[in-house]
């Protein structure tokens, strides 16, 4: 096993793109099997280490930045197997937790074959997007990562490797999961004692429901009940045809009755992404698109599946929908081949680029959202986020999944005074989402930056359920301690 204690070998291990600058770490493990990773578990507690996970960095929650914990660092585990296609017209793959999401997506595509899960950075881990329960635009369609999990291989913290298959542990009518292990020994564990939020996205704390499956309480556990070591993951046959279009609007009534629309379509009108640019992403994104035109409403983002037989009726349709909500046609971008669907899917990555480049040039740094409500709420959120910061003045944006009720605030101050004003009114922001049934974090997970915040949206209870299952698992407390639990709840919990 490959190890690095050089402080300067492991200085890219402190940072991902949270923006936390205050980690450290005694030294840096990459173990190159799962073996290797189970056996750093099996001694920890004896050696009187602790761990923190890291993937490629691209997180934005500091999940793998450690505070004094000892890394494992999963680059190593890079191994990924050949697709099986299955009876049932699906196919199958497995993948170490250090393949490329891109890596991935393209040997499955060389197959004939499609990985759904798109979060916006290809370069992430696969068992990084499992642990983070990861999603992006097609979830409208597709749903999260968990939705395309078939197995998992993981390190448990005491030191047992558990192979788990969907269908082979099942919570009983009492909740309880068991499991015989040979290093843990017998353990028995009741599912955490809460409700989900009725949201059709979902990334915040422990997931529990009556009969579920133990492989969903490893998915998007935030690396703090085990290290995914490797994870079987269904694909499904290539789509035939895919197009894409932009369409502006000229008022937010317009762009509403669109979404509204399109989200409840019918065979022609069937969308697998819809995404929101309000007016001051376009503006934002005018900077390297100056074609965009002035004075609109916003625009949204579309892509369907279509075929060759069906391809020209679902642009017929789609035209007419455009028409019906008072859409110009002429303005709109439409994308029917590869190469536009590459323009346009870059135009809705350029965003976030272009905020970032304009964080670099600035003191402070943004403050953002990663919050959902339910799919009929989302007009009521949009309009919390704006009528929140014009109020203050602020200078923001809002983009992201319309479809699915999941919108990105971001904040960007001019100042400390504003960053802190900001941040004040960040917490009035969670306070008004989990008023309407929301949750805290639809994408991104909590990591150490929003476990503060998981307090309110679970109680204190809900909280010392997230312990109790984290105990029972891991009763030595060494795998990613500060990581979606509060570190005060471990002190105070027996």
């Amino acid at each position: 096993m490959i190890s690095k204690l050089d402080p300067s070998a492991i200085q890219g291990f402190l940072e991902d793109t949270s923006n936390l600058k205050s980690g450290w770490t005694p030294g840096v493990f990459f173990p190159e099997n799962p073996e290797e990773a189970a056996g750093l578990l099996r001694n920890a507690a004896s050696e009187g280490r602790r761990y923190t996970l890291a993937g490629n960095g691209t997180g934005t929650t500091g999940g793998r930045i450690p505070f004094g914990d000892y890394v494992i660092a999963m680059h190593r585990l890079n191994r990924i197997g050949e697709v099986e296609p299955l009876d049932n017209g699906i196919a199958r793959i497995r993948a170490e937790s250090g393949v490329l999401l891109q890596d991935l997506q393209s040997k499955a595509a060389a197959a004939g074959w499609f990985y759904p899960p798109d979060p916006t950075e290809k370069t992430c881990f696969i068992g990084s997007t499992v642990a983070n329960n990861s999603s992006g635009s097609r979830s409208f369609r597709y749903g999260a990562t968990r939705s395309h999990v078939r197995a998992l291989k993981i390190a448990l913290p005491q030191g047992d490797i558990l192979d788990i298959a969907r269908g082979e542990h099942l919570a009983d009518e009492t909740g309880r999961f068991s499991l015989d292990l040979p290093i843990a020994g017998d353990l028995s564990f009741r599912r955490p004692d809460y409700g989900m939020p009725a949201t059709s996205k979902h990334n915040a704390g422990y997931w529990s429901a009556p009969g579920m499956d133990l492989v969903d309480l490893f998915v998007g556990s935030e690396g703090t009940l085990g290290i995914i070591l490797e994870a079987e993951l269904e694909l499904r046959p290539t789509p035939e045809k895919v197009f894409a279009c932009l369409v502006y609007f000229m008022s937010e009534e317009a762009l509403f009755a669109f979404v509204e629309k399109a989200r409840s379509g019918d065979a022609e009108v069937s969308p697998r992404a819809i995404e929101l640019f309000d007016r001051r992403s376009l503006e934002f994104l005018r900077q390297g698109y100056p074609s965009i035109p002035h004075g609109t409403g916003g625009a949204i983002y579309v892509e369907q599946e279509t075929t060759d037989a069906d391809e020209e009726r679902c642009l017929e349709a789609w035209t007419a929908l455009m028409a019906e909500c008072g859409a110009p046609a002429e303005l709109s971008w439409a994308a029917l081949d590869a190469d536009g669907l590459a323009g346009l899917r870059e135009f809705r990555h350029e965003l976030p680029v272009l905020v970032n480049e304009w964080l670099s040039r600035q003191a402070e740094s943004k403050v953002s959202t990663d919050m959902a409500v339910p799919d009929a709420l989302s007009r009521q959120l949009y309009e919390l986020y704006r009528d929140a910061c014009e109020a203050e003045g602020f200078t923001y944006l809002i983009f992201g999944h319309i479809g699915n009720a999941h919108l990105h605030l971001n904040i960007l101050p001019r100042n400390r005074e504003e960053y802190d004003r900001a941040k004040s009114l960040y917490r009035k922001l969670v306070s008004g989402v989990l008023s309407m049934g929301g949750t805290l974090s639809a994408e991104h997970g909590i990591g150490k930056l929003k476990s503060e915040y998981l307090v309110q949206m679970y109680g204190e209870s809900g909280i010392r359920e997230m312990v109790r299952i984290k105990k029972a698992l891991d009763p030595y407390l060494v795998l990613n301690i500060g990581n979606l639990i509060p570190t005060s709840f471990y002190e105070t919990e027996t």
